[in-house]
């Protein structure tokens, strides 16, 4: 079976749906990715067929610009949310991904909620279409507004428009069910949810250097792993050393001073080894990315998140709702808030035990490779 992965380049859009397109490959299946040439370095290790092509996050978001005068990485407004995803960034790839998906021949096209060019490829081409949620599903009235956008581009092009979005056959939900809003109404009749965690990558990865037995909790400072952060972490870290614990701090590459001369509570983790420092800490800060809040809530520990967007402010309110985090207000700089935040966090077991129900609820939802063997047999029942 063809399987076309469409996708926007946002780490957070992207990397959620790579442990079911690993699944997929490994039972012998053709997997490829359509997006944005700027996702390539998240892509490559996998050796992934790719179709690079349409607009980066950069050329949509000055095209919405241009367009209504507003900057959607500074503005959560429905209306901009809807002319990025549903109005600029379809009319900008779709006509492409249609010519270039019709060689490829997909038997089955996987997309990301807030990808909305691969259910119109799909409704061009009839392939049936999947829809996985790789986040904090959008509010009813965004929904909305995503709806009402794109209608006219299916329009324009002879095609059905969808009467919901997310519109595919079948809808995947990554999140547990506690980060997740009410179930609303949607066009696809089949729901089903997905294990995630994609901070596991496709090969061993280095173990994390394990700090001596202190006796002290440990804790991940998982900053440095995302794929954006504007703290300085070097006067963060400082704070946090005051408190009485052992640091594991993700650096993935960044230059962390604060880290020479310091005592033996600190220890560096490779980027890639995030999945594996997760299994021997007691908590972790974070900005709320998919990557390592679906890790964190998939082995039970909470966390202290400082949200820099409003997709990941959205994400991490659904967190604190569950009682397994602390959200500091969105663009926290101050490091004593931080690690005051932190504090507040180990002295109150009830983050701990919210935090075990989401692994209890995580452990409960089918592996992604369950959910590639059940795919396959929906779309070749579907073909019969």
């Amino acid at each position: 079976m063809r399987i076309l992965f469409f996708s926007n380049p946002l780490p957070e859009r992207l990397t959620p749906l790579l442990p079911l397109a690993r699944a997929l490959r490994e039972s012998g299946h053709t997997v490829a990715f359509a997006t944005a040439v700027e996702a390539a370095p998240r892509l490559e290790s996998d050796s992934f067929e790719l179709m690079l092509f349409g607009p980066t996050t950069h050329e949509v978001t000055a095209e919405v610009a241009r367009r209504i005068g507003v900057d959607i990485l500074f503005s959560p407004a429905t209306d901009v949310m809807a002319e990025y995803f549903a109005g600029a960034r379809v009319d900008l790839m779709a006509d492409e991904a249609v010519d270039r998906a019709g060689p490829w021949a997909p038997d089955l096209i996987v997309s990301e909620h807030c990808d909305l060019v691969g259910p119109l490829v799909a409704s061009a081409h009839e392939v049936p279409c999947a829809v996985a949620v790789t986040g904090p599903a959008p509010e009813p009235e965004e929904l909305d507004a995503l709806t009402a956008t794109v209608r006219s581009r299916y329009l324009d092009r002879g095609l059905q428009p969808p009467a919901r979005t997310p519109s595919g056959r079948w809808l995947l939900h990554l999140s547990p069910p506690s980060l997740r809003h009410e179930e609303g109404p949607s066009s696809s009749p089949h729901h089903m949810a997905m294990r995630a965690d994609p901070c596991r990558g496709p090969v061993p990865q280095p173990r994390a250097r394990r700090v001596s037995g202190t006796g002290r909790p440990k804790v991940l400072v998982g900053f440095g792993a995302e794929a954006v952060t504007s703290l300085e972490l070097g006067p963060v870290l400082k704070a946090l050393s005051a408190l009485d614990v052992d640091l594991l701090v993700a650096a993935k590459g960044r230059r962390v001073d604060v880290l020479e001369g310091e005592g033996e509570e600190i220890r560096l983790v490779p980027g890639t080894a995030i999945a594996e420092a997760l299994e021997d800490v007691t908590a972790v800060l974070h900005h709320g990315g998919p990557d390592i809040t679906f890790a964190a809530a998939a082995r039970g520990v909470p966390a202290v998140v400082v949200p820099e967007s409003p997709a990941q402010l959205r994400w991490t309110e659904r967190l604190a709702a569950a009682g397994a985090a602390i959200v500091l207000p969105a663009g926290e700089r101050d490091p004593a808030t931080i690690a005051a935040g932190l504090g507040a966090l180990l002295s109150d077991a009830r983050f701990t035990a919210a935090a075990s129900r989401l692994r209890e609820e995580a452990a409960a939802m089918p592996t992604a490779v369950q959910v590639a063997e059940w795919l396959v047999t929906a779309v070749t029942a579907a073909d019969g």
